[in-house]
């Protein structure tokens, strides 16, 4: 097994899918045999394992809780036989400079479409714009310098291929999800926990981020009998809390959740409502899914491949709060067919599947 330097933008103690990808994957590279270093932005409130290596950075100033490394190499990398980038901006650009000049090979995951966080910094329309075309030039030509990217659905293929264009190989490689964590769990304990009561529940978790659009679920669950459910925060959570409370809606936000509690919460919820359009992927759908929790959630990003219409959940159309609604009612109907269907797909989606595909590409490049 190859040794391998992944440098990273996103990880510990921040918890998104990023860093969950980035986690997992090394843990089940190295109880393979391999090894996995990772380096971060370092963060006094995280404590490095070995292994993981914190380079100094700075805060973000448009997206809360988010820092950006200085693109530095550790000397404890300089021995990697494989350089692998989850980030195209400071430590990703390291990563590029330690394979360039050690002639190794060059991976990128393109797991954000940069552009689509333009409003984080000006909120008008012809600044975006610019924002966005910058950023799908400088997306272009960092990934055009890898000697793969990969990308974790077919959705993100088409964005980078149609607009943004790049030209380097592009595999589709699923992140996988922990199948031996997310599985049927003791849902109604997180219930009786939270004081969810026994009606239907419809949920989410993650960041509240205004690109993910949640409050289109807030006013689907206005006109349906249900308790929603919200785990996470992030910068729209205030918002959304008002806004239930002007809609009437029984809304219950958790606050952030321990992994080891998210099995439950999902195992809790009758109907996961997903309305984000910017999902490279979507892992806690995936999540939900290997949960026995169907999915209802946004025809369009990632969404649109990882929501499979009547088997793991529904579709609607972004925007269309009354499709949202009818959409979440047909799941709720058909919730035991759709979470055994769920249940049946559980090996396709997990970890270990794509830890083999991405071995046979490192094996390939090298």
């Amino acid at each position: 097994m190859q040794s391998v330097a992944a440098f990273t933008d996103t990880y510990l103690p921040t918890v998104n899918g990023v860093t969950y990808t980035i986690q997992t994957w090394r843990e089940r590279w190295q109880r393979r045999g391999g090894r996995m270093d990772v380096v971060f932005p370092k963060d006094d409130e995280y404590a490095p394992e070995p292994g993981e290596y914190a380079v100094r950075s700075l805060p973000f100033p448009f997206y809360e809780g988010m820092r950006v490394g200085v693109p530095r190499v550790p000397d404890a990398v300089e021995d990697a036989e494989l350089v692998h980038a989850h980030t195209p901006f400071g430590l990703g650009l390291a990563g590029l400079r330690l394979a360039r000049r050690r002639d190794l090979p060059f991976v990128a995951t393109y797991h954000t479409p940069t552009g689509e966080y333009a409003e984080y910094l000006s909120s008008v329309e012809v600044i975006e714009r610019g924002v966005e075309r910058t950023a799908e030039r400088y997306e272009r030509w960092f990934f055009d310098r890898a000697d793969a990217v990969i990308v974790p659905s077919e959705d993100a293929k088409r964005r980078l291929v149609d607009e943004v264009g790049v030209d380097a190989e592009i595999v589709v490689l699923s992140n996988g999800i922990d199948t031996e964590q997310f599985a049927p769990a003791d849902g109604d304990a997180f219930r009786e926990r939270y004081g969810l009561g026994d009606g239907p529940l419809v949920g989410y978790t993650g960041r509240h981020g205004y690109e993910k659009h949640l409050d289109e679920l807030v006013h689907a669950a206005a006109d349906l009998d249900v308790t929603l459910v919200l785990g996470g925060d992030g910068p729209a959570r205030d918002e959304l809390e008002r806004l239930a409370t002007d809609l009437d809606v029984d809304a219950r936000f958790l606050g952030f959740l321990d992994r080891e509690e998210l099995p439950a919460f999902y195992s809790a919820l009758d109907v996961f409502g997903f309305p984000s359009p910017v999902e490279t992927q979507g892992l806690v759908a995936l999540e939900a899914n290997a949960c026995g929790t169907p999915v209802v959630g946004v025809n369009e990003g990632a969404l649109e491949d990882t929501i499979v219409d009547g088997q793991t959940g529904y579709h609607y159309e972004s925007g269309d709060v009354d499709g949202f609604k009818r959409g979440i009612e047909r799941a709720l109907s058909e919730q035991e067919e759709l979470s055994a269907r769920c249940l049946e797909r559980r090996d396709e989606v997990s970890v270990e599947h794509s830890v083999d595909r991405l071995a046979a590409l490192y094996d390939r490049l090298q």
